[in-house]
């Protein structure tokens, strides 16, 4: 069975409070995005296998252990970019996958316009990147995508989700962990979370 965690750390409570602030300005909210990610990447990759290696210090050769798995990162374009950098910069051998969707404004329903993946994302442990989880449709396509190339081990990561969205996720894959820094009231008429934090696309990138 899939966890949802819910992180509550007064760094990651303060810094998305400053993202959700209509008055915070493209550069500040950018900014705000990775220093979570990078934040909520250190608690999800707790419990990444290790595997025993022996390495020669100045003094003399000593057992330690290294990741005994590759990590993937996928963001959903293009808002999930924004979190890439700030969980790349904690891990940078990471290779970085991308799939793009966009929502239809009538439907609300997700099209895959775009997909490239690193060939070893099947062995590895892959963290799928989508700061805002609405419906939920984006991201179950998103899965899907990931799980018919062969991934297996799949870590959900968002900053503010809608629990309509998170409860689809959960039914359809209840194999897949769920992280996010906050879960929000509700969707609106128009299908946006609520406080959530607006379009996070667009104050990431100026194009509101």
């Amino acid at each position: 069975m899939s966890k949802l965690t819910i992180f509550e750390h007064p760094l990651i409570t303060h810094k998305l409070t400053l993202a959700r602030d209509e008055n915070t300005g493209m550069r500040d909210f950018r900014a705000l995005v990775n220093e979570i990610g990078g934040l909520m990447a250190y608690e999800i990759t707790r419990d990444l296998p290790v595997k025993e290696v022996t390495v020669k210090t100045p003094i003399c050769e000593t057992k330690a252990f290294v990741l005994a798995k590759e990590l993937v990162i996928v963001p959903i374009l293009r808002a999930g970019i924004g979190m890439v950098d700030g969980i790349h910069n904690l891990i940078p051998t990471a290779k970085i996958g991308h799939i793009g969707m966009y929502r239809d404004e009538v439907t609300l329903e997700p099209h895959e316009y775009y997909a490239k993946f690193p060939k070893e994302m099947p062995e590895s442990s892959v963290l799928l990147v989508d700061p805002m989880i609405a419906t939920g449709g984006s991201v179950l396509m998103a899965i899907d995508a990931l799980k018919k190339r062969g991934a297996k081990d799949i870590r959900l990561v968002g900053l503010v989700a809608a629990p309509e969205g998170i409860k689809r996720i959960l039914e359809k894959h209840p194999d897949v962990d769920i992280y996010l820094a906050a879960l929000d009231e509700k969707l609106n008429e128009v299908g946006y979370i609520v406080p959530g934090l607006g379009d996070c696309g667009d104050r990431l990138f100026g194009t509101k």
